[in-house]
């Protein structure tokens, strides 16, 4: 059966989806039994956050990925009948408390530090409104780009429009009942001054983060001491007169919009727990959801919009597909993963491997298959007859640096196929080459065969030499297998180590045979003579 084909053909498709074990499915139904016995509302709201106090990065798209396979899971289990959204809310009316490392203009940002981020300058070429609507637009380009289908949200507007007023009016009413349960949560000092409303200082604009002197829940209203004078002053929590904690914004937000599902991540346990607290003080229920590990840099440690470490989106698609990217999302969402360029080589391959996988697979197969959820179960047809790691290993043999040459070997080793035929391929063609230049050319290091190496080679260019010029990469990688046996490598793995860091200057790389049969024959046998020549001048 066609993937294509699957939600609208297989009968017991929700069937299968109510025992799927991929963790989007897994988590789907908990948002199906959260109405188990009200029954749907008209609408189920999914909702990612992010904070425009940074260039946006990887993490933000990950959450985005992330909450779109469970939506669709969700519309599978409930077979389209429940309408869904997904949110996606820019904080963009907190406080600026501190200037990014990775942005232009440092010393203009740094003169409008505590004013909401939307009424920050934009640092960068002045074409926006402020510097929350340029990371909002950067954003936004981005998840479009990748066909989410998601509707943006500005906590700006939110406020200023009124769209929050009612809940906020609430929050004032059970102002003791929140207060209970963050204060225990916070230090000696901290207690002293925390209110959950920050006002809006009609004096400078700035986010104040002060005590509130006195409230009124008849009038909706909170007096505070305005640091520019030191009046008091009474504002109105209603119209974007205040901005809330952002522990307790949070909480307001799922309150006041029907939140049902939105996840987070790990370092937000204790924050979705008290907010959940606070939901409930509010008297709403707080959305589903699960806790994600953590994304880190090549260091080690969590990558960050403020700092730019770990890789940007941007990086990513310059070397890889959108598909490769949204693979690397989807696996393992609850184990910290490294996120920096040597882990794109295999999310690319991994990802044609799962779709070649999915033409033979069954309905309930299908649905565990990464990129079912990855294409919202509309498999695309087109894989690549060649890897990404044997491109880099075609670039790095040929030091070829066009497409042209490359195309070359491989219109040669896959016949009747071509840059138009296969524009999937040509792309590929095209990342393999950037990468190379940027991350393995830069990093090649030959060494010199051991004794042992060298009478291999020998055997194995002669044994090529012999072969006839169409044999195939199986029957290639035999012949590589038989030398490693016959010149006594207790471990295969060592002899096919010394290909790559001999002949190619690096430490592995794909099947060997295959390798050749793309390169070609006669261009191997090239290489290992100019290797073995090298090595004895």
């Amino acid at each position: 059966m066609n993937a294509n084909e699957l939600p609208n053909q297989v009968e017991n498709l929700v069937a299968l989806a109510e025992n799927a074990k991929a963790w989007p499915f897994e988590e789907a139904r908990k948002v199906v039994a959260r109405y188990k016995n009200s029954g749907f509302p008209e609408e189920v709201l999914f909702q990612t956050g992010y904070g425009p106090s940074g260039l946006p990065h990887i993490g933000t798209f990950g959450e985005v990925s992330r909450t779109s396979m469970v939506m669709h899971a969700f519309q599978v289990l409930t077979e389209n009948k429940v309408q869904t959204k997904l949110l996606c809310f820019s904080d963009d009316m907190d406080g600026f408390r501190k200037v990014p490392t990775n942005v232009p203009n440092q010393e203009m940002l740094s003169k409008h530090l505590n004013l909401p981020l939307t009424r920050v300058p934009d640092p960068f070429s002045g074409e926006h409104e402020s510097f929350a609507h340029h990371n909002n637009a950067r954003l936004c380009k981005f998840l479009d780009d990748f066909g989410f289908d998601y509707e943006f949200a500005s906590s700006t507007k939110y406020y200023e429009s009124g769209r929050f007023d009612d809940m906020l009016t609430r929050m004032l009413d059970v102002y003791d009942d929140i207060m209970a349960i963050i204060l225990p949560t916070l230090g000696p000092e901290r207690r002293e001054t925390y209110a959950p409303f920050l006002p809006i200082s009609d004096q400078t604009g700035q986010v104040l983060q002060v005590p509130i002197i006195e409230r009124n829940v008849a009038n909706a209203t909170i007096v505070y001491r305005d640091p520019a004078n030191n009046q008091l002053v009474e504002t109105s929590v209603k119209g974007g007169k205040v901005k809330c904690q952002w522990k307790a914004d949070w909480a307001m937000r799922w309150a006041a919009l029907g939140v049902d599902y939105e996840m987070a991540g790990k370092d937000l346990i204790d924050s979705v727990k008290l907010s959940s607290k606070i939901c409930r003080a509010l008297g709403e229920k707080p959305p589903e959801g699960f806790n994600y590990e953590l994304f880190l840099d090549e260091n080690g440690q969590k990558i960050s919009k403020s700092i730019g470490n770990g890789l940007s989106i941007e990086d990513w698609l310059n070397y890889a597909s959108p598909e490769s990217l949204s693979l690397f999302m989807y696996q393992k969402p609850k184990t910290a993963k490294k996120l920096y360029f040597d882990i794109i080589p295999r999310n690319v391959d991994d990802y044609f491997k799962h779709l070649e996988g999915a033409q033979t697979q069954d309905p309930a197969q299908l649905l565990q298959n990464p990129v079912w959820h990855i294409h919202s179960g509309k498999l695309p047809s087109e894989g690549t007859p060649i890897t990404f790691s044997m491109l880099l290993n075609l670039v790095s043999a040929s030091n070829a640096s066009s497409k042209d040459v490359l195309w070359g070997f491989i219109s040669r080793y896959v016949k009747d196929t071509s840059s138009s035929t296969n524009p999937k391929l040509d792309q590929l063609v095209e990342y393999a080459i950037r990468y190379y230049e940027d991350f393995v050319k830069p990093t090649k290091s030959f060494r010199e065969p051991s004794e042992q190496e060298r009478n291999a080679l020998i055997d194995l260019q002669s044994k090529l030499e012999a072969l006839d010029r169409n044999t195939d990469g199986g029957a290639i990688q035999d012949i590589v297998y038989a030398i490693g046996n016959d010149h006594g490598f207790e471990k295969l793995r060592d002899w096919f180590q010394a290909l790559y860091q001999v002949l190619l200057g690096q430490t592995q790389g794909p099947r060997f045979g295959s390798f050749v049969a793309l390169y070609g024959i006669d261009e191997t046998i090239t290489l290992i003579k100019s290797r073995l020549s090298e090595d004895s001048s």
